[in-house]
């Protein structure tokens, strides 16, 4: 059985928008390490029509010595999306009805973690019915002052218990969180 890891990076002040604007000056060896561990923890992403969007448009053009760029291109990929009429980037399929089902089924495989990065709205969709198992939230020390934040108004209360957390050298802090219910004593 796979599990869905949320992976966000996301300012003191709750704003995941744009990262690309404010993430870039927080980066160092250990977060570098970080994410590229949790990538190659990952047998597959899946992405909201905008992240799909953005990721798209730029993974398949970028190369790097350490094959980060080839793991992005390489996973499947599953994104969540109504309005996208195709998917062309390497091995994306789209989910467009029966989404719950869909991810469950999908965590029902056996194979590594079910990779989120960004997708806010897509987060927002999947928290009321229980499917993410990990939030590993990547704490910046900036305060943004406005855009999207992580999580929308009208969600219930939904108990999570810390189960990690790692520091790192230019003041990032990734807190990892599992459903409080399902959390190692």
């Amino acid at each position: 059985m796979s599990k869905v890891v949320l992976s966000e990076f996301i300012s003191l002040d709750g704003v995941i928008e744009e990262p690309h604007n404010w993430h870039f000056p927080f980066t160092d060896a250990g977060t570098g390490k970080y994410k590229f561990d949790e990538l190659f923890a990952a047998g597959s992403l899946l992405l909201g029509r905008v992240t799909y969007e953005g990721f798209a448009a730029a993974w398949p053009s970028m190369t790097d010595e350490q094959g980060f760029a080839d793991r992005m291109n390489g996973l499947p990929k599953y994104v969540v999306s109504s309005t996208l009429d195709s998917a062309d980037w390497n091995n994306s399929t789209v989910i467009r009805e029966n989404v719950v089902e869909e991810i469950e089924r999908l965590k029902e495989e056996p194979g590594l973690d079910i990779l989120i990065f960004g997708s806010g709205e897509l987060v927002n969709s999947l928290v009321p019915h229980g499917l993410i198992d990990e939030f590993r939230l990547m704490v910046h020390p900036i305060v943004v002052g406005g855009g999207k934040r992580l999580f929308s108004e009208g969600l219930d209360a939904t108990p999570l218990k810390l189960v990690d957390t790692q520091t790192f050298s230019k003041g990032v802090v990734v807190l990892t969180y599992a459903p409080a219910e399902a959390a190692p004593e």
